[in-house]
């Protein structure tokens, strides 16, 4: 019996891989819903424009979370699918009522960090495991985020 997966990945690598990106999933949907929160409950002088980019926000966190779902499930795993899992393994927290431009923004800007740290790290793991697949996901996420928070960083600033 071979001890690679069905895409030649070996099972421990892979095993650990999807464990680590299910924590991202986590990650990730936690803050979905504090960024859809955001968008919510925003209220000030820059609503409006904070209302729309809120919204182009968690647009895209819901396409890549269902592609960090469909990855785990490549590697031959099953994704957390519960949010009672998502609150207990997330390192972001839920973000409640908050309604002030400016801590949305920061609000946003914490998470980005985390994801992107996290995002790191299982880019390290993906290139030790020769996973081109969750390496190259992972890279773009990085990088597309990385220009998210220049940005709203200067928005802030």
């Amino acid at each position: 019996m071979s001890d690679t997966n069905r895409i030649g990945l070996h099972e421990a690598s892979a095993s650990q891989l999807a464990e680590k990106l299910n924590e991202l999933l986590a990650n990730y949907q936690v803050f979905y819903m504090n960024v859809r929160g955001y968008h919510w409950n925003v209220k000030g002088p820059q609503f409006f424009q904070l209302h729309e980019k809120f919204e182009e926000l968690y647009t895209d966190l819901l396409t890549k979370i269902d592609e960090v779902a469909e990855r785990v499930l490549t590697l031959g795993h099953q994704p957390l699918h519960a949010y009672s899992d998502y609150v207990e393994v997330s390192r972001i927290t839920e973000d409640k009522n908050v309604s002030d431009g400016k801590a949305c923004v920061e609000g946003v800007l914490v998470g980005y960090q985390v994801l992107i740290e996290l995002q790191r790290e299982i880019l390290s793991l993906a290139s030790d495991a020769d996973d081109e697949g969750t390496a190259a996901q992972a890279g773009d996420y990085i990088r597309e985020q990385e220009k998210t928070v220049w940005m709203l960083a200067s928005y802030l600033a």
